[in-house]
């Protein structure tokens, strides 16, 4: 049996993520952590603090007390820090983004990156241009941000949380990709792109795709 274990912000994520991962890898235990303070501080703030940075630290020290075969950060919030914390452990440490972004910068040049905290839009632009670069490619990148919808998702508010994002949707004309930046956002991804009529990518199912690949290959 493989053991997972999953360091979530949002208790939305935390309710369905472990469900998408038992849906493609047969045989797998769960180990959750959910702490909201990791996301709200830095969007609080504007920035991740050194403090907040030894509280993620810990947690994935945490993480892999519990001897799992893979730690995945389910929150693109944290991925920068994550990759700092990343030398620091044995345990292969995947951030829910870095398929999802990976294959935004193959897929297109007119990418928008919707999101709905705003300390998620830098490092994913920035991640997004590093993967471009590997690819000499150049890239025309537009923003967009949700605070309403991150406020209404923080409250549990589902339905307000989709409607912002909707309407906010029909804004975005003429682009290749969207992202869509948090793994809260991923039931969106069929309306959206309904919506805007390109191809709108969100993270869980392809960082599942990761995961499982990382967990076959460690195996063999």
């Amino acid at each position: 049996m493989y053991k997972v274990s999953l360091i979530h912000t949002v208790p939305s994520v935390y309710a369905t993520f472990a469900g998408r991962i038992k849906e493609v890898i047969d045989d797998v235990k769960i180990v959750n952590t959910v702490d909201e303070y990791l996301a709200s501080d830095p969007a609080e703030k504007g920035e991740f603090t050194v403090n907040n940075m030894n509280r993620l630290l810990s947690f994935i020290k945490c993480a892999e007390m519990t001897e799992p075969d893979a730690i995945v950060v389910t929150c693109s919030t944290l991925s920068p820090t994550v990759e700092k914390i990343r030398p620091f452990i044995q345990t292969p440490l995947i951030t829910v983004d870095e398929a999802m972004i990976r294959k935004a910068a193959q897929m297109g040049s007119k990418i928008t990156i919707l999101a709905t905290a705003d300390s998620t839009l830098e490092p994913t632009k920035s991640k997004l241009i590093y993967e471009a670069e590997k690819l000499n490619k150049e890239l025309e990148i537009s923003l967009m941000v949700c605070p309403d919808a991150y406020v209404a998702i923080k409250a549990g508010d589902q339905e307000y949380h989709d409607e912002i994002l909707k309407r906010k949707s029909l804004e975005i004309k003429q682009q290749d990709v969207i992202i869509l930046a948090q793994a809260s956002m991923a039931h969106l991804e069929e309306a959206i792109q309904k919506i805007c009529g390109c191809t709108v990518l969100s993270s869980p199912k392809m960082c599942v795709e990761q995961l499982k690949e990382t967990l076959l290959s460690n195996k063999n």
